[in-house]
């Protein structure tokens, strides 16, 4: 009776230090090694990738697209039909990501990508630059499949830059210049294709109409 009880008392001592051990050991300082190493080697990307503007207030982050609704002074993202109102928690007003889920050869989309044609069209005629049917790029017509892609292609932009400048009272050659600043390459050179953030060049933009 004895030697069952002292067992069972060695065996529930084993089983406590073997989880005070591994509480300190994988609830403690593991997290904070791995904190400490994103913090000092990745501290922008651990942070969220935040984009700030010049006076240092942060504005969103690299990784999330914005909308810039109707004003036409901004440079404008991808459409966003797929997103959707949260209904989980009203308490804020999030949107839930997600693609439209529609077929290459569904008519409501095919309908869609028309009337986003001929709205990219009117928005960025100005006087002076008529842009053509054959320039708009598919990302200009059509969602991501998150729906909060954060980048364009250059030729999206550069679609826009003749009406941004003018909304905003620049030169077109200064307004294209802050996008080949803000234009990326392809990722370590061969992986997926060149690309704007958007809010990062609407920052830009907005300290470059401050400047002014």
């Amino acid at each position: 009776m004895n030697n069952s009880v002292g067992n069972t008392a060695r065996l529930l001592g084993a089983g406590l230090r073997a989880l005070l051990v591994l509480t300190v050991l994988c609830g403690v300082l593991y997290p904070l090694a791995v904190t400490g190493i994103a913090q000092t080697a990745f501290g922008h990307q651990a942070n969220g990738s935040e984009v700030k503007d010049a006076n240092g207030t942060v504005v969103g982050s690299s990784l999330i697209g914005q909308s810039y609704g109707e004003d036409l002074r901004w440079f404008q993202g991808r459409p966003a039909a797929g997103l959707a109102k949260n209904t989980v928690n009203t308490q804020y007003e999030l949107l839930v990501s997600g693609a439209t889920n529609k077929a290459a050869d569904s008519p409501e989309l095919l309908k869609s990508v028309r009337e986003a044609k001929a709205e990219v069209l009117l928005d960025n005629t100005v006087p002076g630059y008529v842009p053509r049917l054959s320039q708009i790029p598919a990302d200009a017509v059509t969602s991501s499949g998150s729906g909060l892609d954060p980048d364009i292609s250059p030729a999206y932009a550069e679609l826009q830059t003749a009406r941004v400048a003018q909304r905003n009272g620049l030169p077109v050659a200064e307004v294209a210049k802050l996008v080949k600043a803000h234009t990326a390459g392809r990722t370590l050179g061969f992986m997926g294709a060149p690309r704007v953030n958007v809010l990062e060049l609407n920052t830009a933009l907005r300290d470059l109409r401050r400047r002014g």
